[in-house]
Parts: structure tokens; sequence; C-alpha cells
């Protein structure tokens, strides 16, 4: 069957993550003020936008999570619910290294509820996820492949030109790493270079025997594109040998379709199991101010089909069917600890 999802499903929501469990779907994704992580549910996707939207942890005045929360993900382990969000101690830009590109100062954080219901539960604060080094590191997802999680993250490695390449580890437990981290892919293609050298923004979707990793490359404008890795699900996830990448995008820009810059996904599934891509994406090219500050990155859903070899169709993003602002500048308020 299938769905037709209206879009945008949450306004000006960067980053989304959406996950189903137990007949509901939770949203998160980056607040425009990059100060909070928050929470909504719904029964369907098309009433997320309407849902309560709950705060579940505000940064602190100072110190190392102070400024700058991006891309907060949902995951649940063990019956427990995990977020993975990155966070840094200030806005300044630092190179880690001569002739290494300028990144800001993040750094991987875990947080845990215990309780059954996320919403209403309580959130401990699991701290920063040891990734193996001090650089610039973000968007941490996870999933778990035959009783084993796995932790994927963008990260800076001085050696390597650019400013985030892909690494994966196997996990001690949801916030602690067992193995060293394994490189699996970095910015190569003309595609992947054509504003930032980044590769970031990795989703795992598991399905027919294979591991889907995609990504995002390049800038946050029109030529922000999602990539391609693809695995047997019984290989050695930890092996670079085990991924194939491709070598074009999969998911780019549809300027016939008002829809520009999508990347930065997630993967869930509608009710009768098809699975959805969710992403953001802007609806026009013109940037008013600071693209930092610029809020109107809509977090937008379309099902996923698959052909009758198995693989998946990535198809072009859909034009919106709900209002959505147009353009807006957003700053953050003067005085504001960013």
């Amino acid at each position: 069957m299938v769905h037709d999802i209206p879009n945008p499903i949450v306004l000006q929501r960067a980053d989304p993550c959406v996950l189903r469990e137990d007949g509901q779907y939770y949203f998160t994704g980056s607040y425009p003020l990059y100060d909070r992580i928050v929470l909504r549910r719904a029964e369907r996707l098309e009433d997320l936008q309407a849902a309560e939207e709950v705060t579940i942890w505000t940064k602190p005045d100072s110190g190392p999570q102070s400024s700058l929360i991006w891309a907060p993900e949902i995951h649940r382990v063990n019956g427990a619910w995990y977020i993975y969000y990155a966070a840094a101690p200030d806005m300044s830009v630092t190179r880690p290294e001569p002739d290494v590109d300028d990144t800001f100062n993040h750094q991987v954080y875990c947080l845990e509820c215990t309780d059954e219901d996320p919403i209403t539960g309580t959130w401990v604060e699991r701290g920063k996820v040891d990734t193996g080094w001090d650089d610039f590191a973000l968007d941490a997802t996870s999933f778990v492949n035959d009783g084993v999680q796995y932790l994927v993250w963008a990260q800076q490695e001085a050696a390597i030109k650019g400013h985030s390449n892909l690494y994966i580890a196997r996990m001690e437990n949801p916030w602690t790493l067992a193995t060293e981290a394994v490189m699996l892919t970095k910015p190569e293609y003309d595609w992947e270079i054509q504003v930032y050298w980044v590769n970031e923004g990795p989703s795992v979707l598991q399905k027919n025997g294979k591991v889907y990793l995609t990504y995002s490359a390049s800038g946050t404008g029109i030529e922000y594109a999602m990539g391609l890795l693809t695995a047997d699900a019984d290989a050695d996830l930890l092996d670079p040998a085990s991924w194939t990448k491709s070598k074009d995008p999969v998911f780019t820009s549809a300027p016939e379709n008002g829809i520009y810059g999508p990347g930065h996904n997630s993967f869930t599934e509608t009710a009768d199991g098809e699975p959805v891509i969710v992403y953001h994406a802007r609806t026009y090219t013109e940037i008013v101010g600071d693209p930092l500050w610029e809020p109107n990155r809509q977090a937008c859903a379309q099902v996923l089909p698959f052909d009758e070899d198995g693989n998946p169709v990535w198809g072009k993003p859909q034009p919106i069917t709900r209002p959505a602002p147009t353009s807006v500048e957003v700053l953050p308020p003067e005085g504001m600890n960013v």
C-alpha cells in the first residue's frame, strides 16, 4: 500500500529523527536556537506538527555542553531510551593543526531514560561518548545488528583533509565504545566537496539482509545531498571492505519540485511496515542572514519503495503539500550564551 505523507511533517526542525515504537512516532530534531532537546509524539506522521513539543533537556549556561546543541537522535536499546547529540563549549572555531580545516568544538554526548514514557520520564546525562579523539565530532547514530550495538558518527581527523569523515565502532554499552573507531568513508567525489569537505548525518536502514548507511555531504545549500554505503548484514561491519560506497548521490535537490538541499535523514516506517525516509530540506535558495540561524529547513518524509530485486528506489524529494515559511531572518537573542 502506498502512503502519501503530507509535508512538512514538522516545520523548522533540521536534522529530523523519527523513531516508531509501540505504535507511536517519536520526533526530535535540532531546535533553531540550538539550546535544548525536544520531543514530540503522535500516532501518525502527519500529526507530529500539531503534537505538543516537550523540552526534555536544556543546555547549561557554561561548560562543555553550553553551546550549539545539534542533531539529537532518539533510539531504544534493551528497553531503555537514548538520545545522542552534539554539543560545544562555545561558538569559537578552531583549527586542530596547521593546514586542517576550521571547525567548531563539538563532541558527542548521550542521555538515558529508563522510564517507560520518554516524554514524561527522567533523562540522565551519561556524558561524553569518547570517540578516541578530542577533535570535532557530531551526528552520532546507533543501530543493533545480530544483537550487537554499533555507533556511527562524523569525525574530523587531522591527517585527512576536510571537516568530517564517517566512523563506526562496536559499543560496550550505549555510551561507551568497545572498539577503536574505523573509518568507512571520507569526502572524495566532486559532489561531496562542493562547499565543504564533509561526510555527516549518518543513518541506518536494515532490510532484505542488507545494512544501508546513508550520509549527507558538501554543504547546507542546494548542493547538500545524500550518499550511500551498503553492506551485507552478516558481514564484518567493522571492516571497511565489507561496505560498498555509491559513487553518485542517491537523493538530491529537486528544483522541479521546489525542494533544495535534502539531507541529514533518518529512517522510520509506516504502520504497515513500509520504510520511510525522513529528511530536512529548504523550499527556496535565497537565505536571509547567517545560514546557521536560518530556521527554514523543514522536516519532510516519504515512503521509500523497494524494487523486485529488493533494492531501494530513492527517487526524488516530493513537493510540499502544507504551508511552510518562505523567508525569515532569525538571529539568537542579544547576549544569549550560545
